[in-house]
């Protein structure tokens, strides 16, 4: 039985491999944060955000890359719970990656799964605070449990660091 365990463990593609620490693009988001709170207008944010979205997105390796777009797909087709699935193998095998918690929270909040949603993003925001995108969904998520007070305290610290 015990040699059976560990051939199960080590034929595992989720417990045999592990993932790579996610890159470390807190000095840019910083600056990007300060650049967009400075921006002009909307037209001088729009491509900053675009920015900081290609960090938040850059996945610790292929397999993470493969399975935040895959998940991303799903959601944008509407497939929530394929994009659930999937976005639930990323977040086991890269626990640290934020994006992997946020977009899953997005998946769940699309299916008004607010409790799930806001239990995601608290972990999307604890890995990195500076989240606009996460920190403005906990204030949707808030609004939909009927938090209201919760809500506008989230989304007016998103306003702070994106206005």
């Amino acid at each position: 039985m015990r040699a059976f365990v560990i051939t199960v463990l080590l034929a595992s593609p989720a417990l045999a491999s592990e993932c790579p620490e996610a890159p470390d693009h807190s000095v840019r988001l910083a600056e990007l944060v300060e650049e967009v709170r400075d921006a002009k207008n909307e037209m001088y944010a729009a491509p900053l955000n675009t920015q900081m979205w290609e960090l938040w997105t850059d996945a610790p390796d292929a397999r993470a890359q493969e399975l935040l777009d895959r998940g991303m797909r799903q959601r944008e087709g509407a497939d929530y719970l394929g994009a659930r699935d999937t976005l639930d193998e990323l977040v086991a095998y890269c626990p640290e990656f934020a994006e992997g918690y946020n977009q899953r929270a997005f998946a769940s909040f699309l299916r008004r799964d607010f409790d799930a949603a806001l239990h995601d993003l608290n972990r999307a925001l604890d890995i990195v605070p500076n989240h606009v995108a996460a920190l403005s969904g906990k204030g949707l998520t808030l609004m939909g449990l009927g938090r209201a007070e919760e809500a506008q305290d989230a989304l007016r610290g998103a306003l702070a660091l994106n206005p």
